[in-house]
């Protein structure tokens, strides 16, 4: 949990930056607080939503750190406890159904139940939307779509979130298996762990960036215009063509593959420095 919330925090700028360019929002001088408002009048497009993005208020923040410390923590911490139990339960399956099904259900399930606090940060970060803040945010969905509104775009969330955890985790657990061990007797021993699970993070975050993009694209366009799946890829694609699929891709794998990568990171970390206390404290009782 901890990691989770540190890898939320560190993301939350980078987030808002990657559903402004992938929900194709407009970040102009009128629409900014004015003391960006001359900074963003002057720079190219594509760079204004980093200006924006870094800059208050930050609409939505408590909600987004804590949906998505809450999400990737359970997320993780399901997916392994998952696998170990089924493992026990079915010693004779195949190793694909111990790794898949775990983070299959757990994602699932925590999208459906995080939805509404998604769509209505997603709805915040518009740059032309007066709403300040999460609850009225809800509030404006609820009395303009009704109780279904609040989770709409959950199938494309389902197809986004599902899709990227499983493909993370099964990432992570193979490079586990394929990256050579850290010799325990090394006396850099506790800068090769570290150095072993930032390749494995990294690998894993990017793997599940680069796949779920077109998703993540689709769900944030059935935010803004609230249309069905469907009808949402076919205007994307009669607009963009299937150019669609890699809008804001640049600013989604920075901002989805840096938490994910953390918070696997941030997990290693923390459980090494764990074991060193333990191993200082056997130590100093051994030589008393």
């Amino acid at each position: 949990l901890a990691a989770s919330a540190m890898a939320a925090s560190i993301n939350y700028p980078l987030w808002r930056v990657s559903v402004i360019g992938q929900a194709g929002f407009r970040v102009t001088a009128s629409a900014v607080p004015a003391a960006i408002g001359g900074i963003v009048a002057t720079v190219p497009p594509s760079i204004a939503p980093f200006f924006y993005a870094f800059a208050p208020p930050y609409k939505g923040m408590t909600a987004v750190i804590s949906g998505m410390t809450w999400a990737r923590a359970a997320i993780f911490w399901g997916s392994d406890r998952g696998k170990e139990v089924l493992k026990a339960a079915f010693p004779t399956a195949p190793s694909s159904f111990h790794m898949i099904l775990p983070p299959l259900l757990v994602s699932t399930g925590v999208q459906c139940i995080n939805q509404p606090i998604v769509r209505a940060s997603v709805t915040l970060q518009n740059p032309e939307s007066n709403l300040p803040n999460t609850r009225e945010a809800i509030k404006f969905i609820y009395r303009n779509h009704g109780l279904g509104g609040l989770w709409h775009g959950t199938s494309a969330g389902i197809l986004k979130t599902v899709p990227k955890y499983c493909t993370a985790i099964i990432i992570k657990d193979y490079m586990e298996s394929v990256l050579p061990a850290v010799d325990p007797t090394s006396p850099t021993y506790n800068t090769d762990v570290l150095i072993r699970s930032a390749a494995k993070s990294i690998a894993a975050g990017v793997a599940g960036a680069a796949l779920t993009n077109p998703f993540d694209v689709i769900r944030n366009e059935m935010f803004k215009e609230n249309k069905s799946l469907v009808d949402t890829v076919k205007s994307l694609q009669k607009e963009l063509g299937w150019r669609f699929m890699l809008r804001g891709i640049g600013k989604n794998m920075v901002a989805v593959a840096i938490p994910i990568a953390c918070t696997i990171f941030f997990t290693d970390a923390l459980i090494q420095l764990k074991l060193k206390k333990k191993r200082s404290s056997l130590e100093g009782a051994q030589k008393q």
